[in-house]
């Protein structure tokens, strides 16, 4: 008898191709909702998972907890019960004042603020999602419609600040557009592992006033676009699924959405 991975709880090959990892168990068992036959075949820690379908597709959800080094063993335990395509369905805060509350933000690279990752690969190597996820995500969001965004994102370890300066300025001055904790991790463990990563995020609050303690997640605008952000994701692994790309490949971005105001899509 295989024996179970220590964290997830499953056995390989309980998982599809196709698996959303969102933070929060309670946002899994959300999505879960949008599935048919949904049914959770696993909980351990914040580690909860769910099988279903979506027009036909197989798709696994995975709750990752908060947190980059957490969410890694998630990843990680994930690949090895068969996902191929992982796509983080989480929340974030903004850098900047084009993007905000209720906006949701594809994550197309982020900037490698976590420590996780530093133990993995060497600091020169980049954490970008693949370029066919990205696009399968920009796509379903323009469709659904309402404000969407992409760009680079900032994974920090830290939410409320200390004495030391989280960089959020310099961040925002550099480009990036939002900050949240697990994105570049997810990023490189995908290209560690030849599997291809996403992330599609809710803007929560604006992080610059979120890390001295002024932060409300839970507003109705919030929840209706986390909602928006599920139906995103999921569109796009219908679509991913139809596509001919193989599973296993990956292709780099080349370039990024500029930052002005031509990354927005009002609606």
């Amino acid at each position: 008898m295989a024996q179970k991975l220590p964290h997830l709880l499953l056995n390989s090959g309980d998982l599809p191709a196709y698996v959303l990892v969102p933070g929060d168990p309670q946002r899994a068992a959300r999505i879960a909702e949008s599935l048919d036959g949904a049914r959770q075949i696993a909980a351990n820690r914040e580690y909860h998972t769910f099988l279903g379908t979506y027009r036909g597709v197989p798709v696994g959800v995975t709750s990752a907890g908060v947190g980059a080094a957490g969410a890694v063993i998630a990843y990680e335990e994930a690949i090895r019960a068969g996902a191929r395509t992982l796509i983080r369905v989480g929340t974030a805060g903004s850098l900047t004042d084009d993007v905000v509350t209720g906006d949701l933000v594809v994550v197309l690279g982020a900037a490698r603020g976590e420590g996780v990752s530093r133990q993995l690969v060497p600091l020169e190597m980049p954490a970008i999602a693949d370029a066919d996820v990205s696009a399968a995500l920009w796509s379903a969001a323009n469709a659904r419609g309402g404000r969407a965004h992409r760009g680079i994102g900032v994974s920090v370890d830290a939410f409320y600040r200390g004495v030391i300066d989280l960089g959020f300025e310099t961040y925002a001055a550099a480009g990036a557009i939002c900050v949240e904790m697990e994105c570049s991790a997810l990023f490189v463990v995908g290209t560690l592992r030849r599997v291809r990563t996403g992330a599609i995020v809710t803007i929560d609050g604006d992080a610059r006033r979120a890390a001295s303690g002024d932060h409300d997640p839970h507003k109705d605008l919030v929840r209706a676009a986390i909602d928006r952000e599920i139906a995103v994701a999921l569109d796009a692994v219908a679509h991913l699924a139809s596509a001919t790309a193989p599973l296993a490949g990956r292709s780099a971005i080349i370039g990024r959405a500029p930052t002005d105001g031509a990354h927005a899509r009002g609606g």
